[in-house]
C-alpha cells in the first residue's frame, strides 16, 4: 500500500501539525505516521552521513555518491529544483516523472505485458468451462432438465464441478500465497501457479467422469489463488507512484479480456466432431486452451526483473539496485527508490514490534478498517451477480430461446463488453475515484438484473431475446469500470507493509470462498427460482452492496501513506453516521442541482487544499 516517495510538504506537515488537535479520531494512527516519510526533518549533512553507511554496510560504495543523492531527493521531493548536488541531468528526468508519467522504461512495461497476460490467463480459466457446460454436463449424466427426475441433484453436481476451482482458492491455496512469495519471490511464485495452471487444463480434457473433471478442477485453484494475489502485489513493487493505480488495475482488465478469450475458444471449437472414439473433443480442447498462455508465461516470467522490495526483505540489496535500474530511467532514480525503500522498512519493523502479520489485522483498529472494506468490495465483485453471467451465461442465453451457438456467441458478446468498458477505469480509478465509481454503479447493476430477470415473463420470441441480451449487456457495462477493477486495486493499497500480503491472501480467500458459493448455487437456484427469482435475488444484492459501500468503505484515491492512516483511523461509526449525514446533501447537489451547505471536512488532508506531488517510486500494494 506504501506509495514511495509519496510525501507531504514541509508547509503541509506543519498545518497537519496544527490541525491534530482538534483532530480527535486518529489517536491510534501514531505508529504508522512515523512510516510516512522516516527522513523528514534530518539534516542534509547527517543525511548523506547516514547514506554512506547504508552503502558500506550493504556493500553499495560503487553508488554511494547516488545513493546520497537520492537520500536529498527521497526526503522533500518536491524540492529537488533546489538541490545543488543535483546535475541538470538529474533534474530534466525528475521532472519528466510528473510531466510525462508514462514515460517508463521498456524493462517496465515488459513486465506489465507479462502480467496482464497472467491475468488473461486466470480470465480463460474462469470462462472456457461456460461453453463445456453445454456438453460434459449430459456426457456425465448431469441432465439438469427441470423435466429430469434427478435435476435438481445434478443441478448442485453441475455446481459443484464448475465452481471447484475457487472452492480450492478459498479454503487453500490463496493461504498458501505468503510462504511461496516468501521461498520464490514474485516471479517463482507466477512460475509455479502457471505450470499448475498449465498441468490442470490439460488434465481437463483428459477426464472421464464427472468426480474426475472436479478433482481436475480442484487442483486448478491451486494455480489461480496464489496469482491472482501474487500479481497485482507484483505489479504495485515494481510501478512508479504517479502509475500505480491504473497498472494495479490492469490486473482486472486483462482478467475480463481473458474471459472474453475464453468465450472465443468456446466458439473456435463447438463444431469439432469426436475422433477415435474420444467423445466430446468440442468441450474437452476448450477445457485445454486455457493451458496453452500459461506456457508463454513459465517461458518469459524469469526474463523480468524481480521485485525490489522483496529481495531488499531478503538482504539482496545489490540485486534489488540492478532491478530498479531496469524499471527506473536513471541511477539516481533507482538509488533514490532503493534507499527510501530501505529506511520504510526499518521503520516498518519498529513500528509492528515483530507481531505475527494475521494478528495485526483484527487487534490493531486502522488494519481493521482496512480489512473490512476490503472484504466488503472483494464480497460484493462476487454477489453483484457477474460470475453468474461469466459462467452459466450459455445456459441462460439458452433458457432465453437461443440455440447453442447463439448462446455462445452471446456470451462472447458479453466477454467483448466487459473487456471494453474496463477501459475508461484507467482513467476515472484514480479521478472519480473508487468508492464513486462503486456507488454509481451498484443501482444501475441491480436495475438491469431486475430487467434481465422480468424479460422472462416476456413470451417466446425475438422480444424475449432482445430484453435478455439487452439486460446482460447494459449489466456488463456497469460492472466493468466499477466492481470490475476496484476491488484488487482498493485492497492493494488499503493494507499497510507490514499486513500487505496477509491481508491479501485474507482478501483474496474471501473472493474465492464466495465465487465458489455463487458457482454452486446458481444451477439450483435457476431451476428452483426460474431466471426471474435467481437474477431478483442478486439484484438484492447489489442495493446491499451499495449501503455497505456507503456505510464503511471509505475513498483511497490518489492518496499518501499518512493520508490512508488517517482515512482507516476513523472509526467505523463515526465514518457511517457521516455518510448518512453527506447522502441526501449529494442528492440533492447532484441529481437536484440544488445548492446545500457542505459538511464540515471527516479528514486532516482534505483541509489542506491542494494535492502533494508524488513521484516515482517502488511501491507496495
Amino acid at each position: 500500500m506504501s506509495y514511495e516517495n509519496e510525501k507531504p510538504t514541509t508547509r503541509e506537515k506543519d498545518r497537519v501539525s496544527e490541525d491534530s488537535a482538534s483532530v480527535k479520531h486518529i489517536d491510534d494512527r501514531n505508529a504508522y505516521a512515523k512510516i510516512v516519510n522516516p527522513l523528514a526533518g534530518i539534516p542534509h549533512d547527517e543525511l548523506m552521513a547516514q547514506a554512506a553507511r547504508f552503502a558500506r554496510a550493504h556493500n553499495l560504495d560503487h553508488i554511494s555518491e547516488e545513493l546520497q543523492k537520492g537520500a536529498l531527493v527521497a526526503q522533500d521531493p518536491p524540492a529537488f529544483e533546489t538541490l545543488s548536488q543535483l546535475t541538470e541531468e538529474d533534474k530534466v528526468f525528475l521532472r519528466r516523472e510528473v510531466t510525462h508519467r508514462w514515460d517508463q522504461p521498456w524493462q517496465l512495461y515488459y513486465l506489465v505485458i507479462l502480467c496482464s497476460l497472467a491475468a488473461a490467463v486466470q480470465g480463460m480459466d474462469e470462462s472456457v468451462i461456460n461453453g463445456a457446460n453445454l456438453f460434459f454436463a449430459p456426457q456425465f449424466g448431469l441432465n439438469t432438465g427441470n423435466g429430469d427426475a434427478d435435476a435438481g441433484r445434478n443441478q448442485w453436481l453441475l455446481g459443484l464441478v464448475n465452481s471447484a476451482p475457487y472452492l480450492c482458492c478459498g479454503v487453500i491455496s490463496c493461504w498458501l500465497t505468503h510462504p511461496l512469495n516468501q521461498w520464490l519471490g514474485r516471479r517463482g511464485t507466477l512460475f509455479v501457479t502457471a505450470f499448475i495452471s498449465f498441468a490442470a487444463c490439460i488434465w481437463q480434457g483428459v477426464t472421464n467422469s464427472w468426480q474426475h473433471l472436479f478433482v481436475a478442477r480442484f487442483i486448478l485453484g491451486f494455480g489461480i489463488g496464489p496469482k491472482s494475489t501474487t500479481v497485482p502485489v507484483y505489479a504495485a513493487e515494481c510501478a512508479p507512484a504517479v502509475i500505480r493505480g491504473a497498472l494495479v488495475m490492469m490486473w482486472q482488465m486483462w482478467t475480463a479480456f481473458g474471459i472474453m478469450l475464453g468465450n472465443v475458444m468456446d466458439l473456435a471449437f463447438f463444431h469439432v466432431p469426436d475422433k477415435h472414439n474420444i467423445t466430446g473433443l468440442n468441450w474437452r480442447l476448450m477445457l485445454g486452451s486455457a493451458g496453452i498462455p500459461a506456457l508463454i508465461i513459465m517461458s518469459q516470467v524469469f526474463l523480468c526483473p524481480e521485485s525490489p522490495r522483496w529481495l531488499m526483505g531478503k538482504g539482496r540489496y545489490d540485486q534489488a539496485y540492478q532491478s530498479l535500474l531496469r524499471l527506473r530511467h536513471t541511477p539516481l532514480q533507482a538509488a533514490r527508490d532503493l534507499y527510501y525503500i530501505h529506511v520504510q522498512l526499518e521503520v516498518e519493523k519498529e513500528t509492528t514490534g515483530g507481531g505475527h502479520g494475521f494478528k495485526q489485522l483484527f487487534t490493531i483498529p486502522r488494519n481493521r478498517r482496512a480489512m473490512l472494506a476490503s472484504v466488503i468490495v472483494m464480497f460484493m465483485q462476487q454477489f453483484c451477480g457477474v460470475n453468474v453471467i461469466a459462467y452459466y451465461s450459455s445456459n441462460i442465453f439458452s433458457q432465453s430461446g437461443f440455440n447453442n451457438v447463439q448462446a455462445l456467441l452471446a456470451s462472447f458478446g458479453f466477454g467483448l463488453i466487459n473487456w471494453l468498458f474496463a477501459f475508461p477505469a484507467v482513467y476515472t480509478i484514480d479521478t472519480f475515484g473508487r468508492r464513486n465509481l462503486l456507488l454509481t454503479t451498484f443501482p444501475l447493476m441491480s436495475i438491469f438484473l431486475l430487467m434481465t430477470g422480468f424479460a422472462f415473463w416476456i413470451p417466446e420470441g425475438t422480444g424475449r431475446l432482445a430484453v435478455v441480451a439487452l439486460g446482460i449487456y447494459l449489466f456488463g457495462i456497469a460492472y466493468s469500470p466499477g466492481e470490475g477493477p476496484v476491488p484488487f486495486t482498493y485492497s492493494a493499497e488499503a493494507y499497510p507493509l507490514s499486513v500487505r500480503d496477509i491481508g491479501m491472501s485474507l482478501s483474496t480467500a474471501v473472493l474465492w470462498f464466495f465465487n465458489f458459493v455463487v458457482a454452486i448455487t446458481f444451477p439450483r437456484l435457476l431451476g428452483a427460482f426460474r431466471p426471474q427469482g435467481a437474477f431478483g435475488w442478486y439484484a438484492a444484492w447489489n442495493v446491499v452492496g451499495f449501503v455497505l459501500i456507503l456505510l464503511f468503505v471509505p475513498e483511497t484515491k490518489a492518496l499518501s501513506l499518512e493520508e490512508l492512516d488517517q482515512v482507516f483511523s476513523v472509526p467505523t461509526r463515526r465514518h457511517a453516521a457521516y455518510q448518512l449525514k453527506a447522502l441526501p446533501r449529494n442528492i440533492k447537489k447532484h441529481f437536484f442541482r440544488m445548492r446545500v451547505d457542505p459538511l464540515p471536512p471527516l479528514y486532516d488532508h482534505e483541509q489542506l487544499g491542494e494535492k502533494h506531488y508524488a513521484p516515482g517510486g517502488a511501491g507496495h500494494a
